[in-house]
C-alpha cells in the first residue's frame, strides 16, 4: 500500500506544470473533444510506466543492495533538484490527427513522457519498493489527477495553482525518500 500512496502522491505533485501535462493542455485546446484526450493519456501512461517499472525492477536485480541504495538515493535527491526546473513545450509543434484524436494523444503523450521526470520517479520508485503493479497503477493515479483536470479545465487551471509550492511540496517528498534510502531506512523492516 505504501509503494501506491507514494507513487500516486509524488507523481502527481512531479506532473503539476511539468511538460506532459502542457501537452496536455495543448491537445484540450487542439482536438476540443476531452473523452478520447483522457483515455490516450491513460493508455500512453500506462505502457510508459509499466516499462519504467520493469527498468526498475530489472536494475534490482543487477545491482547489490548497497550499491541500489547508494544509486537510489542519489537519484531521489536529483529528482528533488530537477523537479525545480520548470518544463516549457512548444504550443506551435504540429500534432498530427490523420489518426484521430485518441490514436495523436497515446503517440504525443508516449513519445513526451520518455526520459520525462515522471517516468524517470517510476524507474525510481519501481526499483524502491519492488511492487510494480502497485507503482504502475499509482503513477498511473498520479497522472491522471494532474492531468484530467488539465484536459478539462485547461489553462485556467495552470494560472490557478502555485506551481513554485507545488513543486517545492514534490521536491521535498523526492529528498525525503533520498535521505530515507541513503540511511537505508526501510531495508531494517524489509522494504
Amino acid at each position: 500500500m505504501e509503494a501506491f500512496l507514494v507513487s500516486t502522491g509524488v507523481v502527481a505533485l512531479a506532473e503539476i506544470g511539468d511538460k506532459t501535462q502542457l501537452l496536455a493542455f495543448v491537445l484540450a485546446t487542439q482536438f476540443r473533444r476531452p473523452l478520447p484526450i483522457v483515455f490516450g493519456i491513460f493508455v500512453a501512461t500506462v505502457v510508459n510506466h509499466f516499462c519504467a517499472a520493469a527498468v526498475g525492477s530489472w536494475i534490482t536485480n543487477l545491482m547489490g543492495p548497497d550499491m541500489l541504495r547508494w544509486v537510489l538515493g542519489i537519484g531521489f535527491l536529483a529528482m528533488a533538484a530537477w523537479i525545480m526546473v520548470p518544463d516549457e513545450i512548444d504550443e506551435n509543434e504540429p500534432h498530427s490527427s490523420r489518426y484521430g484524436v485518441f490514436a495523436a494523444t497515446v503517440i504525443t503523450f508516449f513519445i513526451a513522457e520518455m526520459g520525462d521526470k515522471t517516468q524517470i520517479a517510476t524507474v525510481a520508485l519501481a526499483a524502491r519498493f519492488h511492487e510494480i503493479v502497485a507503482v504502475v497503477i499509482g503513477t498511473t493515479l498520479g497522472m491522471m489527477l494532474a492531468n484530467v483536470p488539465a484536459v478539462y479545465i485547461g489553462k485556467r487551471a495552470a494560472t490557478a495553482v502555485n506551481l513554485k509550492l507545488v513543486h517545492g511540496i514534490a521536491a521535498a517528498i523526492f529528498v525525503v525518500l533520498g535521505i530515507a534510502t541513503l540511511m537505508g531506512v526501510g531495508q531494517a523492516i524489509g522494504l
